[in-house]
C-alpha cells in the first residue's frame, strides 16, 4: 500500500474514489464545499434533507456527480465540530476506508480537514485491511495507493509508520497457531528488527534454562514447540536515562493445559499473544519514527499445550527471581510467563515497565470488551499511560491494587500461588502476582483481554485482532522523548 500526498483539488483528483467530510454543526469543510459548488449544491441540499448523515462515522456514497473526475464520492460524517473526540481522525478515516474496501480499488483520495492527520492516515490503512488472510475472495481489499490532500509529508510518514505497525500486530494475532508459535514469532521479530532498525536478541530454551526461567519453561514444556524470549532494543535517547521497558505476554496458543478449556473457549486462543504483538508493533513504529528515546521491548513466548510433559496442578515452580509459585490452575499460565519476562526486564536496567497481556476473563467481566484494565505500583506512570491511551482513543480504566489483594495469592506450600481465592477480583489478583516480579521498578499492567480481539467488526476496523495499544505505547514513548528533549 503506497501512501502519498497531493495538491490537487478533490474534484480534480483522478482515481477510483474521493473521501470528504461533513460536520453536524458547522459549515462544510472547504474540500467538501468545493465539490458542492461544482455539482450545483447537491451535497448541501442532501444534508438539509437528511439524505446524507453527518453524525460521526455516517457514510453516504454519491455516484456520478457532475464536475467531479472520480466516479464515486464518499461523504463521511464528522459529528460535532464543537465536541471533537480523541481518535476522531483515526475512526473517521478508518470507517471510510472499510466502506470502500469492500471491493478492489487502485487509488483513493482522502480530503479530510481534521486535526491529527497522521492518525487519519493510520486509520485509513487499518480500515481497509481485514482478518481474511486465507480467503480466496477477501471481504476487504487493501487499496494499492491512498492519496492525502492537505497532509504534510511528515504527517503521511508518521501515519504510515503507525498504520503499518498496527496492521503488523493485527496480522500476527490473526495468523493461526500453526503459523505463529514461539520460534516463528521470534524469527518474525528478527526480520522486523532488520527492516525497521531495532536490535533483536533471542533466548532459546537452553538460554532460558541457564537464566533459571523456571516459570516460563514450565508453561512451554507440554508443547512440541519450545519457548522463547525476545529482547528488542531501541536506544536513541539520553545514554544516562534508563530505558522504558515494554513487556508483552506471548502465549501463541492456550489450550488451558491440564486445566483444559472448553472447545468454544479455545477457538480464538491464537490471540493470547496480543500483548507480545502490541510490543512488537510499538517497537516497529518507535524505530521507524526514530524517536529520541530509550526503549527495550521484551516478549515471553510459549504454547500452553497438553501432553505427558505438561506442568501439573500442585507443581511448585521456581521463577527467575527465586520466588516459588504453587500451580493451582494451568490455565493461569500467562502470569507465569510474564513473571520471568518481567524479571528479565528488571535485570536489563529499565527505569519503568509497562506490560500488556490478554490476562483474565475477569477484566472483561469488570470492564467489558472495549476497555482495558490498568493496575500499577506507581500512580505517576499510570497517569502517563492513561493520558496516552485517552489521547489516541484506546479506552482504559484503573483498578485498585490494595495490599489486601496480595493475601489472596499466598500459598501454604510456596511463596505464592498462581490464582486467587475463588473467582473474586481475578484481574487484580493476577496483577498482584505480576507485582511480585517487578522489584521496586515503577510498573503499569494493562489487561487487554477485552479489546485485543474483536468478535464483531466495528465501523472502522474488521473483526479479529485489533492491534490495540500499539498506538498508546508509541504515544507514551513519544511523550517521554519530548520530555528528554
Amino acid at each position: 500500500m503506497q501512501i502519498q500526498t497531493t495538491t490537487a483539488s478533490p474534484q480534480e483528483f483522478d482515481g477510483d474514489a474521493v473521501v470528504i467530510g461533513a460536520w453536524s454543526d458547522a459549515l462544510l469543510p472547504e474540500s467538501t464545499a468545493s465539490i458542492d459548488r461544482v455539482c450545483g449544491g447537491v451535497i448541501s441540499r442532501m444534508i438539509e434533507l437528511k439524505e446524507i448523515g453527518t453524525e460521526r462515522c455516517d457514510v453516504t456514497s454519491l455516484l456520478g456527480l457532475a464536475g467531479v473526475s472520480v466516479p464515486l464520492v464518499l461523504v463521511v460524517g464528522l459529528g460535532s465540530r464543537e465536541d471533537q473526540k480523541p481518535g476522531l481522525a483515526k475512526q473517521v478515516a478508518g470507517t471510510a476506508a472499510k466502506f470502500l474496501g469492500k471491493q478492489a480499488r487502485q487509488s483513493v483520495g482522502f480530503f479530510l480537514e481534521l486535526e491529527s492527520l497522521d492518525q487519519a492516515v493510520a486509520g485509513a490503512m487499518v480500515g481497509c485491511v481485514g482478518q481474511d488472510l486465507f480467503r480466496a475472495e477477501p471481504n476487504l481489499f487493501a487499496f494499492e495507493s491512498i492519496i492525502w490532500g492537505g497532509a504534510t509529508q511528515d504527517e503521511v510518514d508518521s501515519g504510515t509508520a503507525l498504520g503499518e505497525s498496527i496492521n503488523t500486530a493485527r496480522r500476527l494475532i490473526n495468523l493461526p497457531a500453526s503459523d505463529i508459535y514461539p520460534e516463528s514469532f521470534a524469527a518474525e521479530c528478527v526480520r522486523l528488527g532488520q527492516a525497521c532498525g531495532f536490535d533483536v536478541e533471542v533466548w532459546d530454551e537452553v538460554r532460558l534454562a541457564e537464566e533459571n526461567c523456571g516459570a516460563h519453561l514450565a508453561v512451554g514444556q507440554g508443547s512440541a514447540k519450545p519457548p522463547r524470549t525476545v529482547i528488542m532494543r531501541h536506544l536513541k535517547g539520553d545514554p544516562d536515562r534508563p530505558p522504558l521497558g515494554l513487556v508483552g505476554k506471548g502465549v501463541t496458543f492456550d489450550s488451558g493445559g491440564l486445566s483444559l478449556k472448553p472447545s468454544a473457549s479455545m477457538l480464538d486462543m491464537k490471540c493470547d499473544m496480543s500483548g507480545a504483538a502490541a510490543v512488537v508493533g510499538a517497537m516497529m513504529a518507535i524505530s521507524r519514527l526514530n524517536l529520541p528515546v530509550n526503549v527495550i521491548g521484551f516478549v515471553g513466548l510459549a504454547e500452553n499445550m497438553v501432553s505427558g510433559d505438561s506442568y501439573k496442578l500442585g507443581d511448585v515452580l521456581t521463577a527467575r527471581n527465586g520466588k516459588t509459585i504453587e500451580v493451582h490452575n494451568t490455565d493461569a499460565e500467562g502470569r507465569l510467563v510474564l513473571a520471568d519476562t518481567l524479571d528479565v526486564a528488571v535485570s536489563n536496567g529499565v527505569g519503568q515497565i509497562v506490560d500488556l497481556a490478554t490476562l483474565t476473563g475477569a477484566c472483561m467481566i469488570a470492564l467489558g470488551q472495549d476497555v482495558a484494565g490498568l493496575m500499577t505500583n506507581d500512580q505517576n506512570l499510570c497517569d502517563q499511560v492513561s493520558t496516552a491511551a485517552m489521547s489516541v482513543a484506546e479506552p482504559a480504566w484503573q483498578l485498585p491494587m490494595f495490599a489486601e489483594y496480595g493475601e489472596h495469592i499466598k500459598s501454604d506450600v510456596a511463596d505464592i500461588k498462581n490464582v486467587g481465592d475463588g473467582r473474586w477480583a481475578g484481574a487484580i489478583t493476577a496483577a498482584k502476582l505480576l507485582e511480585e516480579f517487578v522489584a521496586d521498578t515503577p510498573w503499569v499492567h494493562i489487561d487487554i483481554a477485552g479489546p485485543s480481539f474483536l468478535a464483531k467488526p466495528k465501523a472502522w476496523i474488521d473483526a479479529g485482532g485489533s492491534g490495540c495499544f500499539v498506538h498508546t505505547l508509541v504515544e507514551l514513548a513519544s511523550c517521554q522523548s519530548s520530555s528528554e528533549a
